[in-house]
């Protein structure tokens, strides 16, 4: 068991470096949807069987068929030489200052972090089914669970009248 966690965890590693290094939008995307099918490994491993199956339909199903139909919309293109988009230094020092930052901030976040062992007496094999899950959801998180889809249902109607904007039309 404790080989398989190492083997998906470096697996999701490797997959989610491979997403942002990927040159080809098409690969970046491929290789995010195996990151979330590795995750939803995990989330097996942790006995959350409904969050895995949950995630593999909406993530790895779903949001990435949408990228893909986006990326395929849009027509990118390799362009190369002269046209190519060049990252600036600025660009490039400022993504460094914020890669070393989000580092530090991980490890300090990290540093009194202990880890739980093993213990079969107060072991509950049900903490990640679909009951337990639905009642903490609707008890001890309920008002983010409804700020959510209130928030969903505002990024959607924002969507419709994107979408339903007239020729001409600058804003709303």
């Amino acid at each position: 068991m404790e080989s398989l966690f190492f083997f998906l965890a470096s697996l999701t590693l490797l997959c989610a470096l491979m997403v942002v290094i990927s040159k080809n939008p098409v690969h970046s995307v491929l290789f995010l949807i195996i990151t979330f099918f590795t995750i939803s490994g995990h989330y097996v491993l942790l006995n959350a069987q409904f969050l895995a199956v949950v995630n593999i339909i909406v993530y790895a199903g779903a949001i990435m068929v949408l990228f893909l139909f986006v990326i395929m919309f849009l027509n990118v293109k390799k362009t190369g030489g002269d046209n190519a988009m060049k990252a600036s230094t600025i660009s490039k020092f400022a993504g460094a200052i914020a890669g070393g930052l989000l580092f530090i901030v991980l490890i300090s976040a990290l540093k009194d972090v202990t880890v739980a062992g093993y213990n079969p007496d107060t072991y509950d094999s049900q903490v990640g089914m679909v009951e337990n899950l639905g009642y903490v959801l609707y008890t001890d998180y309920l008002l983010p669970f409804e700020l959510t889809s209130v928030l969903f249902l505002v990024a959607m109607v924002g969507a419709v009248m994107i979408g339903k904007r007239e020729v001409g039309e600058s804003h709303f």
